[in-house]
């Protein structure tokens, strides 16, 4: 199905407890990234989005009780010189995680279709010869064992307009926004044409997207955190291995250790 970003602008409210199920679903994340560690897998989570429509906040929660030595956050912003002189993906190969590990892209390898593409930062006939590229990029690491989850955090203009607002007001928020977010705001038009565009050729099997109606921020935020426990929990196993019977014994002989019974 075609996807189309007005089927996410209900802005429906949260109905639950929202502290439990928030906790819930980062103890189920905090298995996941266990999951990953034992298993020696990889993962990547992107986040695609409007300008303060609560990506850094659901990254925030997502990795809340995860151990920071096994994934990175990477906040993409313009292109450095040496990059330019690149390929545009030679910039995200370097982040790609290792095994064991997940790596968190605060926005990605789609600036190419997005920004760059409005902005004309780049020629038509790169922007959209780069739509193979992305899908052949992202085929890529699927084939060679990393996970991909791709989540697109979308709010209506009357919610950005407030977003926008509130950091204006808020002075330990005033940093978060800036003069780009006007000049994007003003091409609103552009951007949905562009997006619509992204999602009808780079919706893929192989790295479906989700796109998560964030005008209600906890219920975004559940939405959003539900999604990649759910999928990560289906391409990582989620069985443990049995404890070394080497280190059962020096704990018996440290300190006298017997297994607990399992009830």
């Amino acid at each position: 199905m075609t996807i189309k970003l007005d089927d996410y602008e209900t802005g429906a409210k949260f109905t639950g407890d929202y502290e439990t199920e928030l906790a819930a679903l980062q103890e189920r994340l905090a298995k996941v990234q266990v999951a990953h560690i034992v298993h020696g897998k990889r993962s990547v989570i992107l986040f695609e989005g409007w300008d303060a429509a609560g990506k850094g906040g659901i990254i925030q929660r997502m990795a809340a009780e995860w151990d920071p030595r096994y994934f990175h956050v990477w906040p993409i912003s313009a292109p450095t010189e040496e990059e330019r002189d690149h390929h545009y993906l030679w910039h995200f190969w370097n982040r790609l995680p290792a095994s064991r590990n997940i790596a968190i892209f605060d926005r990605s390898w789609y600036g190419r279709v997005l920004v760059e593409r409005v902005e004309g930062f780049c020629s038509k006939a790169e922007w959209k010869r780069s739509f193979g590229e992305i899908n052949d990029f992202e085929a890529q690491q699927v084939n060679s064992g990393t996970n991909i989850v791709k989540l697109f955090i979308h709010i209506t203009q009357e919610t950005q307009d407030k977003q926008l607002a509130e950091r204006l007001d808020t002075p330990w928020k005033r940093w978060k926004t800036g003069e780009d977010d006007y000049r994007n705001r003003n091409k609103r038009a552009e951007y949905l044409a562009a997006m619509h565009d992204m999602f009808k050729k780079t919706d893929t099997e192989h790295a479906p997207w989700k796109v998560v109606d964030n005008n209600s921020r906890k219920a975004g935020r559940i939405a959003a955190l539900t999604y990649v426990a759910d999928t990560l929990e289906k391409l990582v196993p989620m069985d443990m291995p049995e404890v070394d019977p080497a280190v059962v014994a020096l704990a018996r002989q440290a300190f006298g250790y017997k297994p607990k019974k399992m009830s």
